[in-house]
């Protein structure tokens, strides 16, 4: 990964066990040899992400964070077992090489992967590019087509039959994500009973088929292509992909598709290069989502705000360990206002009845 995300210093007490480490991946992966250098990625706030910098080899290796985690969060062998599942029909993954549930390593299960080499962007197109709203709506369209790559993938042949319960999945999202954040609310956010209250009222009666979802598709977890940016060569962060219903993480992709036209309040949450010219609006992604999909997306608000709702229970589970000294990386501390403003982005957008 190079553009956009380079490895860093080990942030302070997220320190990294490295000669336990290295023993057991000399046992496991042939012709690695020498002494790894570590840098830690700053990008992401939920899984811990490392650099594994060998002389003729750069690995990633991937733990859940410190402090105390949600119960269905933080699966490491869930994120690993997936990409490994998909590789031979969905190669747009990172080859993974080993995991472990043996606690006694660091302190957590882990696993490693191979570093795939390009560029990793964040909120802007890089201005040494020079592109012009043709190329960026070329990203663009990539992008989302990789998305109905992936909802149109068969799960069967991929060996994921028994990755989760695709039957009801909207409904134990809803009830899932308002109790967890329950379980993480702390006295200075608002309660948004009524948020919670409409997802509960207004799920939808059908559920739009069963396709492997990623959930949480940005382009910020893309690494794109060195020669032509422009195509994708794998996503990243697997951590909470499920079996379900494919407008769910439509709609969760859209929560963070922030256009150049939205409110401030939107703005300020801004994670990839969605406003850039060029970038499709919303209504368009949805329209060109369901040309190639034949979905009906003809009362898409439920997913959207369900999107908007899931994020911001995420942030507050993040923003309570900080809350609780879980951890003292000092970019959490804004968390408890994003979560606040993302509970109110929902019922914003409730009200308004539209993307």
């Amino acid at each position: 990964m190079s553009s956009g995300n380079p490895a860093g210093e080990v942030r302070k007490g997220e320190e990294l066990d490295v000669v336990a480490v290295d023993a057991v991946l000399k046992d496991h992966i042939h012709n690695l040899s020498g002494t790894p250098g570590v840098k830690q990625y700053s990008g992401g706030a939920s899984n811990l992400t490392y650099a594994l910098i060998y002389p003729d080899r750069d690995l990633v290796l991937r733990r859940p964070p410190f402090g105390t985690k949600p119960k269905s969060g933080h699966d490491m062998h869930r994120e690993y077992r997936v990409m490994r599942a998909l590789m031979p029909v969905f190669p747009a993954v990172p080859p993974t090489l080993y995991y472990t549930d043996d606690n006694s390593i660091i302190g957590s299960e882990f696993y490693v992967m191979d570093k795939v080499e390009g560029h990793l962007i964040r909120t802007r197109i890089p201005e040494e590019w020079d592109w012009d709203a043709a190329r960026a709506r070329e990203l663009c369209e990539n992008f989302f087509k990789k998305l109905v790559e992936l909802h149109t993938v068969d799960f069967n042949t991929a060996g994921l039959s028994d990755f989760g319960k695709p039957k009801g999945y909207v409904d134990r999202q809803v009830s899932g994500w308002n109790r967890r954040f329950e379980k993480a609310w702390t006295e200075d956010i608002d309660k948004f009973e009524d948020v919670r209250r409409w997802l509960e009222d207004n799920k939808p009666k059908t559920e739009t088929g069963a396709s492997i979802l990623h959930g949480d598709f940005r382009i910020d977890n893309c690494i794109l292509n060195v020669g032509e940016p422009t195509r994708i060569n794998a996503v990243l962060d697997w951590e909470i992909s499920a079996l379900g219903d494919p407008l769910m993480d439509l709609g969760n992709t859209l929560a963070y598709w922030i256009e150049a036209s939205d409110s401030p309040l939107m703005r300020m949450m801004v994670r990839q290069p969605s406003t850039a010219d060029g970038m499709m609006t919303r209504r368009e992604v949805l329209d060109f989502y369901a040309a190639r999909t034949g979905a009906d997306v003809s009362n898409f608000q439920f997913y959207y705000v369900s999107g908007i709702w899931r994020l911001a229970v995420i942030v507050q589970q993040i923003y309570y360990r900080f809350y609780h000294g879980q951890t003292d990386n000092p970019k959490f501390k804004a968390y408890g206002r994003m979560a606040d403003a993302l509970g109110t982005l929902s019922r914003q957008k409730i009200a308004a009845g539209e993307l």
